[in-house]
């Protein structure tokens, strides 16, 4: 079913379609019944998917919201419900707020309407580059100075916190104390105090979060899920493991004490889109996510995990690793019939300073030297990125330090990885762990040179050196 526009009739036109009315091309004004009308058949596309035909039908309304401001609020409607592309739906917001510079309702409203035209499960993402979120931010600033005090002044400051919030760290106070003006202007509105904790969350704030969401619980008239999520995030973040338990209990889940002082249950595993810089740790000067890379981790809680897959770039948070991340996927991706949910990194809870040493080797099966994983203590692991075959001169295999004549070619199934290994455990007690695996096997063999200095043996440094370097070569 389709929300009524706010200010909107959307009954049809003595029940003629959108086509109807407009076959003989846009009226100078169009009657309430008609932008009601184009508002429901465009929202009625976008929600099927059909972002082109809904782009297609709302042309009569762009023509007349200079005029009207009726328009003019069915487009924000519209962009609202998310009917529209995004680059599109800024456009449009744009042409709103050119149009209507001085009527408050139209540009808090439009405030609001930011939301929309940001992924926000994208938690991560950089500041936005449209510049219809900057001019808001600056506009509905100026206007809520001037209307301090008015009646006018709540509705301002609703669509100032949301312009000021979807700009990443680049408003951070203008979104806050907008937000703690509302809630002095209405203090019983749960609503109120739920964006302020939404906000206190993303921004890695986790013990006033907290405080926010379970004053949005107590003047709910009934327990809303979105708050109940963000007070179980906030209070993991803060490591308030008592009443992230009670959350989640609330909520069904069979869940108890555990690892790193915090809840843990039984969850499938997951993957998360680590940042190196995720919002909730970044400022308004270095505000971009920096590196990102999709890993694996293992799911303690609905909200936090221990990162399983070793990364390929240093982004300051790597295997062994706790984060905290939010509870709302970016995407999915597909394992046969298996969608397997994709998190936005909220924040790194517990860096473990695993040690990591690169390595490349030779198998003759597949992932036969990242089985050797099951027979390394102390949670080590090596972590293959790539396999491939690789045909290479065999005499330069042999004798690597020699220039030759002669490249009789040899096939090499190539491994290329990196080893993680917790702080206790030495690089010496690490390569015998290893050696032992390869030497079970027989038929596969692996090179680290980093990890031969690190265990004292020099000469054997060498040599892994330049066979790692003949299996690394492009």
């Amino acid at each position: 079913m389709i929300a009524r526009p706010l200010g909107i009739a959307v009954h049809a036109h003595r029940g003629a379609s959108t086509e109807t009315m407009m076959s003989n091309g846009p009226s100078a004004i169009l009657s309430s019944d008609e932008i009601g009308a184009i508002a429901r058949d465009a929202v009625a596309e976008g929600q099927a998917g059909h972002t082109l035909a809904a782009s297609q039908r709302i042309e009569p309304l762009r023509k007349a919201q200079r005029r009207q401001a009726e328009a003019a609020m069915a487009l924000l409607w519209i962009v609202d419900r998310r009917s529209l592309a995004r680059e599109e739906a800024a456009g449009i917001l744009a042409e709103i707020a050119d149009a209507h510079d001085d009527d408050l309702a139209i540009l808090s409203r439009l405030g609001l309407c930011l939301e929309a035209v940001r992924d926000i499960d994208d938690l991560n993402a950089p500041p936005p580059e449209h510049p219809i979120f900057q001019t808001m931010v600056a506009r509905l600033d100026r206007l809520a100075r001037r209307y301090e005090g008015r009646p006018e002044h709540e509705q301002i400051l609703r669509g100032l916190a949301t312009a000021a919030r979807m700009t990443a760290r680049q408003n951070d106070a203008i979104a806050e104390a907008s937000l703690r003006r509302l809630i002095e202007i209405d203090p019983q509105r749960s609503a109120h105090h739920y964006n302020l904790g939404l906000f206190y969350k993303t921004r890695g704030r986790f013990a006033e979060g907290v405080a926010a969401n379970r004053a949005a619980a107590d003047l709910s008239q009934e327990v809303v899920d979105s708050t109940e999520w963000n007070l179980g995030i906030c209070a993991t973040g803060a490591l308030d493991a008592e009443t992230a338990l009670g959350v989640w209990k609330r909520m069904g889940q069979k869940i108890e004490h555990g690892r790193f002082g915090l809840p843990e249950g039984g969850y499938p595993a997951c993957k998360v889109r680590l940042a190196a810089r995720p919002l909730a740790e970044r400022t308004a000067d270095g505000d971009d996510p920096g590196e990102e890379e999709t890993v694996w981790i293992e799911r303690l809680s609905p909200c936090h995990g221990i990162v399983r897959s070793v990364l390929y770039g240093d982004l300051g948070v790597d295997y062994g690793d706790v984060i905290l991340m939010d509870g709302a996927p970016i995407t999915h991706h597909a394992y046969g019939d298996e969608e397997i949910p994709v998190f936005p990194h909220l924040a790194t809870l517990l860096r473990q300073n695993y040690q990591f040493f690169d390595f490349a080797g030779t198998q003759e099966t597949t992932r036969q030297l990242a089985g050797i994983s099951a027979e390394l203590d102390g949670d080590a692991v090596v972590y293959s990125h790539s396999e491939s075959v690789k045909i290479m001169c065999a005499n330069c295999w042999r004798n690597p330090d020699i220039d030759h004549a002669d490249h009789e070619t040899m096939e090499k199934h190539v491994v290329i990885g990196r080893i993680a290994a917790p702080p206790d455990l030495t690089p010496a007690q690490l390569l015998d762990m290893i050696d032992k695996a390869i030497e079970a096997r027989g038929s596969c063999q692996l090179y680290a040179p980093d990890l031969c200095a690190a265990a004292g043996q020099s000469a054997r440094e060498r040599i892994d050196r330049r066979r790692f370097a003949l299996l690394t070569d492009n």
